[in-house]
């Protein structure tokens, strides 16, 4: 079990070798963001900022005009609590910068509410120009890290990467990663569980839960990227199973649910159940009683999925 962060100090400083132009900006929480194994290795490009992300993401536009493949990096809340420069600085001018925001969810636990990227894929979705990447597991961040190293991107790319340790049930099934394209893992006819980020895992238990305990059968669509969102793999999908939710450890409002929402209602309208933070703030508390306090646990996920299915 490795977090999603870990891809980070594992991926970037192999790439940096065989790519001079990567740089790194750090504001002062490298080795929470893992940033700092790059700066380990190649200090002469790894600049801390300090605690002042504005001023970090101002830098990154600078020298990403200049031909430098920037990664920047800090928790998910206080990175896109800078809305205004990232909407001025790199989505309006398309400034080819790595934002990587970790720390996601409810699974950070206990540092509580204010240390919470609740509501980040919401804010940077709302840019223009701007990509979204939500890696499910350490095999998937390994594999989205390669892919924003060797591409030629020509616009602002969000990152989204989880503190928690995950199970990666990726290694076992012949996963192979597709920029922009859903990830299909079963072909169950009843239920569709559209899922992105680190509640993977616990969405394949709750597939095998509802799949032991009754006769439906269920499919599940991980989600990398979520913007651009495959479009053709979800309305496939409302197409062929009777019942759809998305599960997401993130507010419902602006999610992976309302993209869903978004497609269904641009190619087959379907009804979608959201799981995931209703409208509120949680509580700081350990990660498997929010989970399970918030309905994403397998068990609730199961229990949700039969009783809104028989």
């Amino acid at each position: 079990m490795k977090a999603t962060r870990d891809a980070i100090k594992d991926v970037l400083p192999i790439e940096g070798e065989s790519n001079k132009d990567i740089v790194v900006l750090d504001a002062d929480i490298g080795g929470a963001t893992r940033l700092s194994a790059f700066g380990k290795k190649f200090p002469d490009r790894f600049f801390q900022i300090g605690i002042a992300e504005a001023n970090m993401i101002g830098i990154s536009s600078g020298l990403s005009e200049h031909g430098f493949k920037v990664f920047l990096g800090s928790f998910s809340s206080f990175l896109t609590g800078r809305y205004d420069i990232i909407r001025c600085s790199l989505a309006y001018s398309e400034a080819p910068v790595i934002l990587i925001g970790s720390h996601v969810g409810m699974a950070i636990g206990k540092d509580g509410v204010t240390q919470m990227g609740l509501e980040d894929v919401s804010i940077m979705r709302a840019l223009p120009n701007m990509t979204i990447l939500n890696p499910a597991t350490y095999t998937e961040a390994v594999e989205v890290v390669k892919y924003l190293c060797k591409t030629d991107i020509k616009n602002p790319h969000y990152l989204r990467i989880g503190r928690q340790p995950v199970e990666d049930p990726l290694l076992n099934i012949g996963y192979k990663f597709t920029f922009g394209k859903g990830f299909r893992i079963g072909n169950g006819e009843d239920v569709t569980l559209f899922s992105t980020g680190c509640v993977l895992p616990d969405v394949l238990k709750a597939k095998k839960l509802i799949e032991s305990t009754t006769d439906l059968r269920v499919r599940i669509i991980n989600f990398h990227t979520l913007k651009p969102i495959d479009k053709k793999i979800i309305s496939q999908a409302a197409k062929e199973t009777r019942y759809l939710f998305s599960i997401e450890d993130h507010s419902v409002i602006g999610g992976l649910g309302s993209i869903v929402s978004d497609v269904l209602c641009e190619t087959y309208p379907k009804k979608l159940t959201k799981i995931g933070l209703q409208d509120t703030f949680p509580e700081s508390a350990p990660p498997n009683d929010l989970y399970k306090k918030y309905g994403l646990t397998a068990e609730a996920i199961q229990s949700k999925v039969i009783r809104l299915c028989q």
